[in-house]
């Protein structure tokens, strides 16, 4: 678990900010990424689509990733973000970041992230994903996602609860991390 050191405060002043949206599949990352992307004139990235084709066949087939399928996605998902602040691009992206040292390679030298964690109760999320016809993860996977996670502390990420409408979210998040950036 992590120990609250301060290794990627969120809450400071860039020209050009990337939010970062993470948590357990079906928690809204995608949903709330569209809609904050559209109110700021921003572009969204759905962090799922960097994933190399064998992780989503082992996700398909319901065989979770282990870390050595993640290196590689995660670093493809940080020079993203990292060229996407150089060059004065700013996005919002979906990523489920569930451990803090995968959060460590997304966030390392990316002063402009910000990280949002979507926290919602085990059961919602269950349903969501019940409910899903056109999207790889399987639910039974959420298991798997729950023990994984690692939740982030309040000076890593910005934690916003998803038992709420999307328009709620997405004022909480506009209002924290892009209404007071200079």
């Amino acid at each position: 678990m992590h120990t609250g050191q301060n290794r990627h405060v969120a809450f400071y002043s860039s020209h050009t900010v990337v939010i970062v949206l993470m948590g357990v599949s079906g928690a809204g990352k995608t949903t709330i990424g569209t809609q904050l992307a559209d109110d700021l004139d921003w572009e969204f990235f759905d962090g799922d689509e960097f994933h190399p084709a064998a992780n989503i066949d082992k996700m398909a087939a319901g065989i979770p990733l282990d870390d050595e399928d993640r290196w590689p996605w995660l670093r493809a998902l940080h020079d993203f973000i990292h060229e996407r602040l150089i060059v004065g691009a700013p996005a919002v992206v979906a990523c489920s970041a569930l451990k803090a040292s995968y959060r460590d390679v997304l966030l390392d030298g990316n002063q402009g992230a910000r990280l949002v964690y979507l926290k919602g109760p085990r059961e919602l999320i269950r349903r969501r994903l019940e409910a899903r016809a056109d999207h790889f993860f399987d639910a039974e996977l959420l298991a798997t996602q729950f023990d994984t996670l690692e939740e982030p502390c309040p000076d890593e990420a910005l934690t916003v609860s998803i038992d709420q409408p999307p328009e709620a979210i997405v004022r909480t998040i506009k209002e924290a991390l892009v209404d007071n950036v200079a």
